[in-house]
């Protein structure tokens, strides 16, 4: 539990510092949707000159944006954006950071498992997403209830808004399999942007052919917030893939870090 706690703490700051951003992105758009609920007809004309693979691309549906809803689509995937990258931060710096600080050697001789090390650190970093994803929640919910121009479901919109939080809990786990394997990482943060939008530009080709197939490609695509919208559910298949990728990439993340060499210097 001591490690647990020290964890928690270290990640106290940034933990604070990405849900005051997540809470300004989303905070600036909805204050947008006024206006554009006003002026709906004006913008549609603009937004259909734009080819339909570059709207599928940025996750424009013409469809459904001028409710608040629709429009809460469109700041979604720039908000899950960031919080893969908290997750992937999070989960890149969870065994890397000992090596790189030069703390293994201590950390290792105390009379606790590896396992033990690996789980306090999982679950304090599992804390820190939940908590940010727990306030951006409450949050979005007041300013979706202040800015709606007519009535909305709550359940859809939590539905959409714990997109981020699953997305986030996907690249905690690529970014612990990361941390493990790679044998000394100078920059978690290099490394987190590098594989975030690798990812996130891996999404938008896949949107923009329009080919079933190529969602599995990257997590951003295993939400869709169209479907979302119309059953009031989350894609069983993208579930499942989702529960896969991170059951396996916490288990090789154990299974590696209980066996290899681990060194401070």
């Amino acid at each position: 539990m001591n490690i647990f706690f020290h964890e928690l703490r270290a990640y106290r700051k940034s933990t604070i510092i990405w849900t005051v951003s997540l809470v300004l992105i989303i905070a600036l758009f909805m204050s947008f949707y006024p206006a554009f609920a006003k002026d709906a007809d004006s913008f549609k004309k603009i937004m259909e000159g734009y080819p339909e693979a570059i709207r599928n691309a940025i996750g424009f549906n013409l469809g459904n944006f001028f409710t608040i809803l629709g429009f809460y689509c469109f700041p979604l995937s720039f908000i899950t954006l960031c919080g893969a990258i908290q997750g992937m931060n999070l989960g890149t710096s969870i065994v890397s950071k000992e090596v790189r600080e030069k703390t293994a050697d201590f950390l290792l001789t105390k009379p606790i498992t590896r396992t033990t090390i690996m789980t306090s650190k999982l679950l304090a970093a599992f804390i820190s997403i939940v908590m940010t994803s727990i306030i951006y929640l409450i949050v979005t919910l007041i300013l979706t209830f202040q800015v709606k121009t007519d009535e909305f479901s709550v359940k859809i919109l939590v539905l959409l808004s714990l997109t981020m939080f699953f997305i986030q809990l996907i690249f905690l786990a690529i970014g612990v399999m990361i941390s493990v394997i790679v044998p000394k990482i100078k920059s978690v943060l290099s490394v987190s942007l590098t594989t975030v939008f690798a990812f996130y530009f891996l999404g938008m080709f896949s949107s923009s052919t329009g080919e079933e197939a190529k969602r599995y490609i990257s997590p951003f695509k295993y939400f869709d917030t169209a479907y979302i919208i119309k059953h009031s559910g989350y894609e069983a298949s993208f579930l499942i893939v989702s529960a896969v990728i991170i059951i396996l990439a916490i288990t090789a993340s154990y299974f590696v870090y209980i066996k290899k060499d681990i060194h401070s210097v």
